[in-house]
C-alpha cells in the first residue's frame, strides 16, 4: 500500500483504508449534509487524492450506503435489546415497527437511508431481494419464537417484505396529524397483529 497521503498516517490494510473512507464520509455528512458532501471533500479530509478513494469505492453513493449499513447494524442491536421481554411474535413486530419509525429519522447514519432516495433502503431498494433477505435475517434476531405464530423459515421473508413496505410508507408519508406512540401502537396492533395470528 502506498505510504504517501492519508495525513501522514497511511492505513496498514485495505480494510482499514475502506473504514477510514467510510468514517471520513460520515464526518463530512455530519458537517455539511448529504447533498453537499462530495468525493473531493472526503479525499481532502483524508489527505489523499480522489483517485485513491476511487480505488476502494467507485461512487460516493457506495460509500454512503456503507455508512448507512454500519449504522443499521448498531440500530438492529439496539432494537433487539429494546424487544427483550416481548410477549409474543406479534407484539415484537408491532414494537419493532414503532421503534423503527421513531428512531430512524433521528439517527444520523440511519437517516441516510431516507436521504439517498432510490439508492437507499427506503427508496425503491427497500423491497429488493437483498433488502428482504436482510430484513429476514433481522427478524431471526428478534427474541421470540416464530413457530409460536406459525411462521417458518420461508415465511420470514414474506413478513420482512411486508414490514419493509409498511416502514417505507410510514417514514416517507407520515399520517397527518401525526399519531402519538400509543395511537400508532394501537393501529399496528389492530391491523398487523391479526395478520400474524392468521398465519397459523
Amino acid at each position: 500500500m502506498a505510504q504517501h497521503g492519508w495525513g501522514g498516517r497511511p492505513p496498514a490494510t485495505e480494510l482499514e483504508a475502506r473504514q477510514r473512507i467510510v468514517d471520513a464520509t460520515a464526518a463530512c455528512i455530519d458537517r455539511v449534509g448529504i447533498q453537499k458532501t462530495t468525493l473531493s471533500d472526503v479525499a481532502a479530509d483524508l489527505g489523499v487524492i480522489r483517485q485513491t478513494v476511487y480505488r476502494y469505492f467507485p461512487k460516493l453513493s457506495d460509500i454512503v450506503a456503507e455508512v448507512a449499513a454500519q449504522g443499521a447494524e448498531t440500530f438492529v442491536d439496539q432494537m433487539v435489546e429494546h424487544l427483550q421481554g416481548a410477549a409474543s411474535p406479534a407484539e415484537a413486530v408491532v414494537e419493532g415497527i414503532l421503534y423503527s419509525v421513531r428512531t430512524i429519522p433521528t439517527e444520523p447514519r440511519l437517516s441516510l437511508l431516507l436521504q439517498i432516495n432510490d439508492e437507499g433502503a427506503f427508496g425503491r431498494g427497500a423491497t429488493s431481494a437483498l433488502a428482504v433477505q436482510y430484513g429476514a435475517e433481522m427478524l431471526h434476531r428478534f427474541p421470540v419464537d416464530w413457530g409460536e405464530a406459525g411462521l417458518g423459515e420461508d415465511d420470514l421473508e414474506g413478513l420482512a417484505e411486508l414490514i419493509m413496505r409498511l416502514l417505507t410508507s410510514l417514514l416517507e408519508n407520515p399520517s397527518d396529524p401525526a399519531r402519538s406512540d400509543d395511537e400508532l401502537r394501537d393501529w399496528l396492533r389492530k391491523w398487523i397483529a391479526p395478520a400474524l395470528t392468521a398465519a397459523h
